[in-house]
C-alpha cells in the first residue's frame, strides 16, 4: 500500500504517466500477494492476518514516505493583528517567500490576509518564522494543486 499513497499523491500532483507506472509495479505485486493467500486455501488464518497486516503496514509506511517526500505546493492565508502586518511582510519576504496582502472584512472589521504560496517542504520553516512574529495569529494551509510563476525561497530569479 505504500506505492498506493504515492500514486495518488503523483495524480493529485498531475503527475499521470508516473502514477500510471506505479500502478502497473502496485497491481502486479497485489496479484502475486493474493495469490500466495488464496492458493493454500483461506483456511489458514495467518496468511490472511499477515496479508492484512502487510497491507496496513504500506498504508504506515506510505503515509511517511509522502511526508517527507514533501512533493507540491501549500497556499497559507495568515490573518495577523493590525500591528503585525509590516513585520510579517517583511521577515515573510526576507526568508524568500513571496507575499500577497488582501483586504477583507471580518466579524470585527477590515482584515488584511496575507496570501503566501510556499513549497511543502518550506511548510515547518513558514510556522516557525511565524509563531517568532506573533504565536497566537490565525491562518490556515491549503494544498496548491497547481501554479504557475510566483516568488519562493531559494528560487533565483530569472529562473
Amino acid at each position: 500500500m505504500s506505492l498506493d499513497v504515492i500514486r495518488i499523491l503523483m495524480l493529485t500532483r498531475g503527475k499521470r504517466l508516473i502514477a500510471a507506472l506505479i500502478g502497473f509495479g502496485e497491481v502486479s505485486i497485489f496479484i502475486l500477494a493474493l495469490g500466495q493467500v488464496i492458493a493454500g486455501g483461506l483456511d489458514d488464518p495467518w496468511k490472511v492476518v499477515a496479508y492484512a497486516g502487510g497491507f496496513a503496514t504500506g498504508n504506515f509506511v506510505g503515509s511517511v514516505l509522502e511526508e517527507r517526500m514533501a512533493i507540491g505546493y501549500l497556499s497559507m492565508q495568515i490573518f495577523p493583528a493590525m500591528g503585525c502586518i509590516p513585520d510579517f511582510v517583511q521577515r515573510f519576504r526576507e526568508a524568500g517567500f513571496g507575499v500577497t496582502c488582501i483586504t477583507g472584512e471580518g466579524r470585527a472589521g477590515e482584515r488584511t490576509i496575507l496570501f503566501i504560496f510556499l513549497k511543502r517542504k518550506d511548510l515547518k520553516r513558514a510556522i516557525d518564522l511565524l509563531n517568532e512574529i506573533d504565536p497566537e495569529t490565525f491562518f490556515n494551509v491549503t494544498d496548491a494543486r497547481r501554479i504557475h510563476g510566483g516568488v519562493f525561497p531559494g528560487k533565483r530569479k530569472g529562473k
